[in-house]
């Protein structure tokens, strides 16, 4: 067996970019993309010679070599999609807000992952955000962690739009759930300016002590482990100490593979699939993943 065949649903601006990802895979091969109609993702595909389809998900559930699918459509048809997927044994990779299954941050627990029939890739601002509050965590409790997530106007379709009251929802949970905070707030702001700026996330964590050169080296650490799977990801300034406050900003570019530089929120949702599609398809092939 040499690779995991996998699949994507929604060729969106995400599942686009996840086609050109998954190419350079090294355990798994991109065998369907799924749409509902003739868009630029459907023919990037089929140029690159994968089968497509808009007509529905059955190619994909009949396939029985398809194991992995990454459902990059939105909240309310993943949860159409989810049952489908489940039945048919494939494992889905959800990169929508649904939050149908457990989280999933490959900084923070991808080596406590189970193979779960569905796995939550929880939202941009929480893959950028919540390894920092859990790298607070780690080194003294956390009371209270707010995140700030601004990203370029242009870089939030319409499924970013239709979805900001999950993104918010799924994404102080998982604040709390990986991160380790007994409270968390996640914001997202839409910024208009021309041109588009950069994602940047403000990440507010109070403690009860402060150890800030224990808190500083886990911090630093955290963004070097991201860095193996999103380049772009930066510190912007250093960790800034105020009586029981840390706060912390990042900024997160693109890879420019298939998105523009500027839309780091997408680009990190993409990257973090793909670091836990690998995982999972070694895993299915008995390959061990440093």
């Amino acid at each position: 067996m040499g690779k995991v065949r996998v699949a994507i649903i929604g060729p969106g601006n995400i599942g686009t970019d996840l086609l050109y990802k998954i190419r350079r895979s090294k355990y798994m091969e991109l065998t369907w993309v799924v749409g509902i109609k003739e868009s630029e993702g459907i023919k990037i595909a089929k140029s690159f010679g994968v089968n497509t389809t808009i007509d529905g998900l059955d190619p994909v559930l009949n396939d029985k070599e398809v194991k992995i699918v990454f459902d990059a459509t939105s909240a309310g048809p993943h949860l159409y999609n989810a049952p489908l997927l489940k039945e048919a044994g494939k494992i889905a990779l959800d990169l929508t807000p649904a939050a149908i299954g457990p989280y999933v941050i490959p900084s923070v627990n991808i080596d406590k992952m189970a193979q779960e029939p569905n796995l939550n890739l929880v939202t941009c601002g929480g893959q950028s955000t919540v390894p920092i509050v859990y790298a607070v965590h780690r080194v003294v409790p956390v009371e209270y962690a707010e995140i700030v997530a601004c990203i370029a106007s242009k870089s939030a379709g319409p499924g970013t739009r239709q979805n900001i009251d999950e993104f918010t929802q799924t994404t102080a949970g998982a604040i709390c759930e990986l991160g380790g905070a007994k409270k968390g707030k996640a914001i997202i702001i839409l910024n208009p300016a021309e041109p588009p700026i950069i994602m940047t996330n403000t990440i507010y964590t109070k403690v009860k002590k402060q150890d800030q050169e224990g808190i500083t080296k886990s911090i630093l650490d955290m963004v070097k482990q991201i860095q193996s799977y999103v380049p772009g990801y930066r510190l912007r300034v250093p960790p800034l100490f105020q009586d029981d406050l840390v706060t912390v900003i990042i900024e997160v570019e693109g890879e420019g593979d298939y998105l523009p530089g500027y839309a780091g929120n997408l680009d990190i949702m993409t990257s973090a699939a793909v670091a836990t599609g690998e995982r999972l398809a070694a895993k299915i092939l008995g390959k061990e993943v440093a």
